[in-house]
């Protein structure tokens, strides 16, 4: 944690007694750091409300950095608006625009509002609009194509509020990350019985990176997928 050595000194807040610095940033404990990565609302989320301002945007757990329960939560979001309810076609255009950096006329900055919002754009200065890692993922997700896949599900991790997932589409014996919570919604059963259990759901097997597989329309199997269904020996007849 940063020590101020001007004049006015720093008020260490009583809940980082006897816990660690966080080496990877200054506003945080290494335990709160821990506990923020792997929850949605990150470090403000675990932290008195005393303390919230202090380590609200703390990169150890924010959206914005890659494999945190934040960013796994809006890689997901943005996949499931981007396949089951996109942007109005006035909002994608201005996206799109934004991402080409066509300015060539002046942009609808009700449309900006709305890209603000869902996180897909951000304003750098008076007027002056980029696009996102976000928003540059819509877009590719808007343009890529989805697959259905079937998934099982190995084991659940309730500390980390995680799951581990094959996808024989993706890779045969490489396990994949995902929320336990998104599991537990889309599955409506509880976390003691998802290891096991064989999984519906949409994909972008094509990506290279497991953390970038994302799963969508996730549901419970009717059934083994048919490419593990055993085949019966000749002359063995099937069983009733």
């Amino acid at each position: 944690m940063m020590t101020d050595t001007s004049e006015t000194t720093l008020q260490i807040p009583a809940w980082t007694a006897g816990n660690e610095d966080c080496p990877d940033c200054d506003c945080c404990t290494a335990a709160l750091c821990a506990r923020g990565r792997v929850r949605v609302h990150c470090c403000a989320g675990s932290a008195p409300a005393e303390c919230k301002t202090t380590v609200y945007g703390c990169p150890c757990s924010s959206r914005l950095t890659r494999g945190t329960h934040a960013w796994r939560a809006e890689r997901h979001r943005a996949t499931v608006q981007a396949t089951q309810d996109p942007l109005p076609p006035a909002a994608e255009a201005v996206l799109n625009r934004v991402a080409t950096r066509d300015l060539t006329n002046d942009l609808d900055l009700g449309m900006l509002a709305v890209l603000r919002v869902a996180g897909f754009v951000a304003e750098l200065a008076d007027e002056l609009f980029v696009l996102t890692e976000l928003g540059a993922y819509y877009l590719t997700v808007r343009a890529g194509t989805r697959y259905p896949v079937s998934v099982e599900v190995l084991s659940v991790d309730r500390p980390t509020r995680t799951a581990q997932v094959l996808v024989g589409a993706w890779h045969a014996d490489r396990p994949v990350t995902v929320l336990l919570d998104q599991l537990l919604v889309d599955a409506e059963m509880p976390a003691e019985q998802l290891p096991g259990l064989w999984l519906d759901a949409e994909a972008n097997p094509d990506v290279a990176d497991p953390d970038d597989l994302v799963l969508t329309r996730v549901r419970v199997a009717s059934g083994m997928p048919a490419d593990l269904v055993p085949v019966p020996a000749p002359g063995v007849p099937d069983a009733d």
